[in-house]
């Protein structure tokens, strides 16, 4: 199991400029998801769309170039990466000399899968196209206008219940926080529930989801840990779990994980990140 212990995250650290990939901190996934009962056959499929913001290298020439990319890590990755550790490798590219833009997203790119041990995708979008960037709010209706009491802030699945004909729906909470594990930090979130099956009562779903206010949990595992509550509980036909985290130190992460095979949906940020 990975130490949470030796990884930058919580501890003081120097920003450096030179380029080196062992400043990658990969997280195994298996322990965390051992804890919520999922064996080597995963009941999902998906991915975690990270963003990055505040991406900066050097051409031929010396001359600074940005960007902004997006990071697509497969959710069938043994590990995923500590978020901090990514910054510091970013940042640390900041004076490395790259002759094209691909020869940096491929760098990334590499370095990234081998410390995952999947293939992540690297898309850059340069300065030139920022302006045809979208954003948007999550599709669906909204929970956080039910009237409602809460008084429990650690996950509560006894909270989800069903009941009715079947339906299919997507429902929506901006409300939604938890805490970084090591720092305690909030990591605030939309998430996004859709799904084919019997009705889900919406008042016990928004007060589950509040529940996470503060649990201590990396975003992707959260997002599993939702899944797996809702698919277990409510036993739906189909499920899938979108959560856009806002952004941290440049980067957000904004895990996705589907009962089915559609591929995640388009990366597009809401106003908050």
């Amino acid at each position: 199991m990975t130490d949470l212990k030796s990884s930058p995250l919580g501890h003081a650290t120097t920003y450096g400029d030179a380029y080196d990939p062992r400043l990658l901190f990969a997280v195994e996934r298996a322990p965390q998801r051992a804890e919520l009962g999922f064996g080597a056959a995963l009941p999902f499929r998906g991915a975690d769309l990270w963003t990055a913001y505040e991406l900066s290298w050097l051409d031929r020439a010396g001359k600074p170039q940005v960007a902004i990319a997006l990071l697509t890590v497969p959710a069938e990755s043994p590990c995923i990466v500590e978020s901090k550790s990514v910054k510091l490798y970013l940042s640390a590219l900041n004076q490395t000399r790259f002759v094209t833009d691909a020869e940096f997203a491929a760098t990334i790119a590499r370095d990234l899968s081998e410390a995952t041990g999947a293939t992540v995708g690297v898309t850059l979008t340069v300065p030139d196209a920022f302006c045809a960037l979208p954003h948007a709010e999550l599709d669906g209706e909204c929970l956080d206008a039910l009237p409602l009491r809460f008084d429990a802030y650690a996950p509560r699945p006894e909270a989800l219940a069903t009941g009715g004909a079947p339906t299919a729906e997507t429902l929506f909470t901006r409300l939604f926080r938890s805490v970084c594990p090591v720092t305690g930090q909030p990591d605030y979130a939309s998430v996004q529930i859709r799904y084919r099956g019997t009705r889900i009562d919406r008042a016990g779903l928004l007060r589950y989801l509040v529940s996470f206010r503060q649990h201590p949990g990396f975003h992707e595992h959260c997002v599993e840990r939702i899944f797996a509550d809702v698919w277990r509980r409510c036993q739906p036909q189909s499920l899938a779990v979108y959560a856009r985290f806002t952004r941290r130190g440049g980067v957000d992460i904004n895990p996705y994980r589907t009962s089915g095979d559609e591929p995640p949906p388009p990366n597009v940020r809401t106003a908050r990140q």
